[in-house]
């Protein structure tokens, strides 16, 4: 089955329902993915969701469209949360919208509307694991949302684990016993035969 504009909405939600009893807390004094805080992780994951959306909706296939989003400087924790949800819902509703035959340029490959929602889920998910370590909180996915995006975006990964377990390995993020580490991994946007 495909990734689907339903998964980036759970990915969200599931991120929306881990974060909102810290939404009180400053998120620019907790870890969040490598030398970024949790804050900034968030203003990362928000503008990875509308860039993507950008991408597909101008069908430039040679090149990023050329704009960045970010935060205001006196944006709060409510907004950085707020950011990415209402991100991945404007890219949920590109992917709605657009037919499987429109394409978007990211250097992983020219990518489809499912490609895009993939690589959302896996921005969303992920990143997310890393600002909830730094949180002290739990993301909890759905097994079949992590399954779609893995088989999607990492189809050459076949490990024996459940899938959210699978797609942190295959992002680096866990070891797995008697499997190398997976430092300078990178997924696939082009759809498969592309």
């Amino acid at each position: 089955m495909p990734v689907t504009a339903e998964d980036l909405d759970a990915a969200a939600a599931v991120l929306n329902a881990a974060f909102e009893p810290v939404i009180d807390r400053d998120w620019s004094t907790v870890t969040g993915t490598g030398e970024l805080n949790a804050y900034r992780t968030a203003e990362h994951i928000g503008d990875c969701l509308l860039a993507y959306a950008a991408q597909l909706l101008s069908c430039v296939t040679d090149r990023y469209v050329g704009y960045e989003t970010a935060l205001l400087p006196d944006a709060t924790a409510v907004d950085a949360l707020d950011f990415i949800v209402t991100s991945a819902g404007m890219l949920a509703a590109i992917v709605h919208r657009l037919g499987p035959e429109a394409r978007g340029w990211h250097p992983s490959g020219v990518a489809d509307p499912e490609g895009f929602a993939g690589m959302g889920v896996v921005e969303i998910l992920v990143h997310g694991e890393d600002m909830a370590r730094g949180l002290g909180v739990r993301l909890d996915p759905p097994a079949d949302v992590c399954a779609r995006a893995l088989e999607r975006m990492f189809p050459d990964v076949t490990v024996d684990a459940e899938p959210w377990t699978a797609l942190l390995w295959a992002t680096d993020r866990v070891e797995l016993p008697g499997r190398p580490n997976q430092a300078g991994w990178r997924w696939r946007g082009a759809p498969a035969g592309e």
